[in-house]
């Protein structure tokens, strides 16, 4: 079994603590670092994993998993560059940080796998993307898919597609919570208990994400379906569609794209 050790464990970080045990992954087998005391007092009272300083994980596991904040990595890599041994594995959950950043910082040869997670993670409905580094094997891949298959679905990329990945699923929650709640408001604006208008939108969420997920059939034929001719739902679309809310979309996923290469470069004088 593969002694995992999570740095960082923020709401990412003991999301894939959770996932891994409720997976079977021995306890004895995991831990973490966290920077506040009663953080880590916390999470060892919730799931029985010890905290430790980075330098015991880099010495004890056999994979780092690491799930610090992309303007927290330099500290870290400079800690982990005198204490990491050579040959093992290290998953970023970094956004935006290349596999070549940690390539250059860590010991020659090491291994890195980068992902790209989001944060339905936390309910165990991930959708993480991974790629290899240089050095990364088959069998270091694998191994990072079995870590983040406990905690929702895995697909597996060229790295030159991550700033994609990040821009579509690693902040796509956010533009759905964004539509939920601007048609929460909507519904509050025609007169609903926003409690009513809550419930009923987010049942629709949860409803036609199963139907995108279970039937197989194209957005457009399930739009499609719901689509009357001189109906309510096509008064509502041409708005949509008169308002520019395709477009804004597109161009919001491409800037958020543009700010991951923007973070990525922003490291890029720290490797060597």
């Amino acid at each position: 079994m593969t002694t995992i050790a999570v740095l960082g464990a923020g709401k990412i970080g003991e999301a894939l603590l959770s996932g891994l045990l409720a997976s079977g992954h021995p306890c004895a087998e995991l831990m973490f670092t966290e920077r506040h005391p009663e953080r880590s007092a916390e999470l060892t009272r919730r799931y029985g994993v010890r905290a430790v300083e980075v330098a015991e994980a880099a010495k004890l596991a056999d994979a780092l998993v690491v799930a610090v904040k992309p303007q927290d990595i330099e500290p870290l890599l400079d800690e982990l560059a005198g204490t990491l041994a050579a040959g093992k594995l290290v998953v970023s959950l970094c956004a935006g940080l290349p596999t070549s950043l940690f390539e250059g910082r860590l010991p020659e040869g090491t291994p890195v796998v980068r992902v790209m997670p989001n944060t339905p993670m936390v309910v165990g409905e991930a959708m993480s993307a991974i790629s290899a580094g240089r050095h990364a094997t088959k069998e270091h891949m694998a191994l990072a898919e079995g870590m983040l298959g406990a905690v929702g679905k895995v697909v597996r990329v060229p790295e030159a597609q991550q700033d994609a990945v990040t821009a579509l699923s690693g902040s796509g929650p956010a533009y759905f919570f964004f539509l939920v709640e601007a048609m929460i408001d909507a519904g509050i604006l025609l007169g609903l208990p926003r409690a009513v208008a809550a419930d009923l939108i987010i049942q629709s969420a949860i409803g036609s994400a199963k139907m995108l997920r279970d039937s197989g059939e194209h957005p457009v034929a399930l739009r499609e379906a719901v689509t009357s001719p001189a109906g309510t739902t096509i008064m509502a679309v041409r708005e949509l569609e008169k308002h520019g809310v395709r477009a804004a979309l597109l161009a919001a996923i491409e800037a958020a794209r543009d700010r991951s290469v923007e973070l990525g470069r922003a490291h890029e004088g720290g490797s060597r």
